[in-house]
This record gives C-alpha cells, structure tokens and sequence, in this order.
C-alpha cells in the first residue's frame, strides 16, 4: 500500500489537497495509524512546489507523552462488525445476489455498521479478499462504484473507469438489432411456387378411362 492508498486520494502535486486528505483519515486513526499516515504525507508532499508554505501538523500523541494504545471496539461494535463479515462472506458465495447492489447497500449502510469506526474496521477485514475480486472486474460496474465510494478505495474507482470503457468497446462490435434484422430478411429466399397441373391432368384422363370401362361393361 502506497502513500496515496493510506491517503485516500490520487497522485497530486496539490500539498493543500493532501494536507486535507492527511487531516480527515488522522481523525479515525489509532497512533500508530497516525505514524503510518505522517509518512505517508511526507512522501506525498515531497514531489510538491516548494514556494507551498503550508505547515505539515504533527499527529496527536507522537510528541511528548507516552502514546496511547489503539482503542478496541466495545463488545456490541465488534458483534455488529463480525455480523457484517459473515453477511458479506456469505454473499459472495451467492453470485447472483452478489451482482446486485441494493443487496450490498443493505448490509453497509444498515445502522450502526455505517459509523465511521465500524466502517474502517470492516474494510480492514475485508480489504484482503474483496478488493482484489472488485478491482478484477469480479462485480458489476454498480458494485465496484459503490464498494470504492463506501470503503474509500480509490483503486475501484480506476478500475470501474477501465472496465466501463471495456464494455462500450465490446458493445461497438455489436451490430444493431435493426441491422440484423434487415440481414436476415434479405437471407430469406420466397417460397417456390409448386405446379399442380400435371396432377390435375393425369387425375382427369383416370376418370375418363375408369368411366369408358364401366360403361363398355354395362353396354355389353
């Protein structure tokens, strides 16, 4: 994971832009989350302009005193984020329901599982196994999008783009409907017309034969 991905944003000489980035993940970070994103916001910022004068802030408890240790989730937050894990593991397993994203909405987004904290702990857990399906091309375009927004990873956002544009070229290969439907009509060939006459005929000289026999018999 680069700096960008600890960021949460894409590659970008703008320091302001990456100064707002480092600011907004240091607000749910643990401390040593906090050293991990500092790093990574000196490596992002060392490609910046140099006449930038904005001031790079220290995470809290880096200096001076000793660290505080990363708080654990209470009992009921780490049931609820162990709950979301099995209903998303088990929805992988259903291909179908996988592709749709009310489904996945619906387990995100239900309450409290859509706290920040809970958030960032579910994409920890998942992070391993389903951001690699997602950026694969493994979910609907709708899925990727959504996952990438939820979990702010910015990769999904690249690959749902590549994907996207994947499809309009396969669709372009495609003809039209109204274009097929024209090919097959001219494939069609008319119906050939069958003449009867020669039967009619042979029909007509039967009888007449059958009807001299019967009456040379009843004459006789």
């Amino acid at each position: 994971m680069n700096c960008w991905d600890l960021l949460g944003i894409e590659p970008t000489s703008d320091r302001q832009r990456v100064e707002q980035a480092y600011q907004q993940q240091l607000k749910f970070a643990s401390s040593d989350e906090a050293q991990r994103l500092e790093q990574a916001f000196r490596e992002a910022t060392g490609a910046a302009p140099a006449s930038s004068n904005i001031e790079v802030k220290t995470p809290p408890n880096t200096l001076g005193a000793q660290p505080e240790q990363p708080k654990e989730l209470d009992a009921f937050s780490a049931q609820v984020t162990r709950e979301v894990v099995i209903q998303i593991k088990a929805l992988l397993n259903d291909s179908i329901r996988a592709e749709n994203v009310d489904v996945w909405k619906a387990i995100l987004c239900e309450p409290p599982a859509d706290q920040p904290v809970l958030r960032a702990d579910i994409a920890g857990r998942l992070e391993s196994q389903l951001r690699p399906m997602a950026e694969n091309g493994v979910f609907p375009a709708s899925v990727t999008a959504f996952l990438g927004d939820w979990f702010e990873w910015s990769s999904l956002r690249k690959a749902e783009s590549s994907h996207g544009k994947e499809r309009q070229r396969d669709e372009r290969n495609y003809p039209e409907p109204e274009m097929m439907g024209e090919e097959d009509e001219q494939n069609e060939q008319p119906p050939q017309s069958v003449n009867f006459w020669p039967a009619v005929i042979g029909w007509i000289i039967g009888l007449a034969i059958l009807t001299s026999l019967f009456g040379g018999m009843g004459g006789g």
